[in-house]
């Protein structure tokens, strides 16, 4: 059996026992905490959970801003050996309720700005026994509401439940290469991994540091960037509860002196595109990037912009966080980098034999950050988690000096923002609008080299409808991330003699189309 470890001593009591009582844990327009006031308001809070009937192992649901609200509630469900599941403040309120009942949440944690449609996904989770949110949140059903403030102010009480290393800690929901949504089940020793991998031994985080990231840490990157890492080597986290934009994270890095800056590529691109002063990031040693591979072009441009070096790197929900990254000192751009040391990697071809230098196939990974595998999916678990080892669904090719490029997606899910997007979801929608006979969503490469929902359209016969109406159409049924960036109409999708959709031809040619499409716009 396993030593005693739970992931909330790891990263508060032994900041205690260290004498960081008085160093800043939380900042940012919320609020400030010490380590010491946030310790005991987790201590609290969690008395206040076990009170209200939370048990161990039971599912703590997070539809949360990044918030010190959002800290607490993770870090007390942790406290009580119960399991804190964040998911996307994205959400609609049919998703919402069907990941509660995926998880089988016991309690559904709310901040004020998404309890309208926190609300209207309750009366669909029947298993769910309580709500946790704010005084100002108001809900219509009959569920009891537990103010987080009252909570809060409990009796305060040390006792950490008694789980190992290898316990259930926490979930994070992924897409997947399916598209339907799948929980990772990560054990509590799986936060020490991350925090003395990729934390220490890439980024180099220490005490003196504050973290601001434009991933929210309902992402696994996001986590580890707001509240992992910097709990875990008592430095200072800047929480931003609003969505992330670019002058509004400036803003930020500006007022609360972030050093470490956080974001992926479509953020650092729309940064330029923000056209902020080169002085924007005073104060930050270095940034990060994650969620899709980063162009060489772009990252020589923001680089040159701001006068910061952004490392890029791959992590997956089911790992966690970063696995494989540049470091400061060793960036090659246009690269992924080579493994983080505690990793190990590997290519594989059709036939799971390794690949040599140069060769490309699936990118394989092995680290004790690896998930336990999905939540009640027997038959995805057994495609991903192989073993020790996890497929990772990604084509990379390695050359001579150990560092690693990828090529793209194995499979047909696209990523946009960094966020996983099934195409058939998008399709989906497409489908609904009565003018639409057939539709097929691939990704593009824009101008900056980043991936983005293209649509091929097949108009019903006597409809006519335009681009501009059916992204609007989307807008309306799918979050921002997931709507199509343009619309390409055509006679007919291309298909295989069984009638499936060629979707690799139309991602070869979907990026000249947007070109000629845009042309096309220009001269009319």
């Amino acid at each position: 059996m396993s030593e005693p470890f739970n992931a909330c001593r790891y990263l508060l009591d032994r900041r205690i026992d260290h004498g960081d009582g008085a160093r800043l844990a939380l900042t940012g327009p919320s609020g400030e905490f010490t380590y010491a006031e946030l310790h005991d308001r987790v201590c609290r809070t969690a008395t206040g959970l076990r009170a209200i009937g939370l048990r161990p192992e039971q599912r703590v649901m997070l539809f949360m801003a990044d918030s010190p609200d959002f800290v607490t509630v993770f870090l007390a469900a942790l406290r009580v050996g119960a399991i804190p599941v964040p998911v996307s403040t994205m959400l609609h309120a049919g998703d919402l309720a069907e990941l509660l009942r995926d998880a089988r949440a016991a309690f559904l944690a709310v901040s004020s700005s998404y309890a309208a449609v926190a609300d209207k996904a309750v009366p669909d989770a029947p298993e769910l026994r309580g709500l946790l949110a704010g005084a100002d949140v108001t809900f219509t059903g009959d569920l009891p509401v537990h103010r987080l403030r009252e909570l809060a102010a409990a009796d305060s009480d040390t006792d950490v439940y008694a789980t190992t290393a290898d316990s259930p800690g926490f979930w994070l929901y992924t897409s997947g290469t399916t598209g339907s949504p799948k929980a990772a089940m990560h054990r509590h020793g799986a936060v020490a991994e991350v925090c003395e991998t990729y934390a220490t031994r890439v980024l180099g985080i220490r005490a003196g540091d504050r973290c601001l990231s434009a991933a929210k840490a309902f992402f696994a990157y996001g986590l580890g960037n707001s509240l992992l890492f910097p709990l875990a080597v008592g430095a200072t986290t800047v929480l931003e509860p609003e969505p992330s934009r670019p002058e509004l994270l400036a803003a930020r890095a500006r007022e609360f002196g972030a050093t470490l800056f956080f974001a992926g590529p479509t953020f650092f691109a729309n940064m330029l595109r923000a056209d902020l002063p080169g002085d924007s990031l005073t104060g930050v040693r270095l940034a990060a990037s994650a969620g899709e591979p980063l162009p060489a072009a772009l990252q020589h441009r923001w680089s040159e912009r701001f006068g910061v070096d952004i490392i890029d790197g791959i992590g997956m929900t089911e790992t966690l966080h970063i696995f494989l990254s540049n470091a400061p000192g060793a960036i090659r751009p246009g690269t992924t980098g080579r493994p983080v040391p505690g990793y190990e990697l590997r290519v594989l071809d059709e036939e799971d034999r390794e690949t040599p230098a140069g060769t490309p196939g699936t990118l394989h990974v092995r680290g004790r950050s690896v998930a336990t595998g999905y939540w009640s999916r027997y038959d995805d678990s057994r495609q991903v988690f192989r073993g020790e080892w996890l497929r990772t669904g990604d084509t990379y090719v390695r050359d001579e000096d150990g560092y690693f490029t990828c090529l793209g997606r194995t499979g047909d899910m696209l990523k946009a923002g960094g966020i996983w997007v099934s195409p058939a979801e998008v399709e989906a929608r497409l489908l609904e609008h009565p003018a639409v006979a057939q539709a097929a969503v691939v990704a593009a490469t824009d101008t900056d080299g980043l991936e983005k929902p293209v649509a091929y359209v097949v108009r019903s016969p006597g409809q006519d409808v335009t681009a501009g109406e059916l992204i609007a159409y989307c807008r309306t049924g799918l979050p921002s991330f997931k709507r199509p960036r343009h619309v390409l109409f055509t006679e007919a999708l291309p298909t295989t003699a069984t009638g499936k959709i060629r979707r690799v031809e139309l991602r070869a040619r979907a990026a000249d189309d947007v070109t000629a499409s845009r042309e096309q716009h220009e001269e009319t």
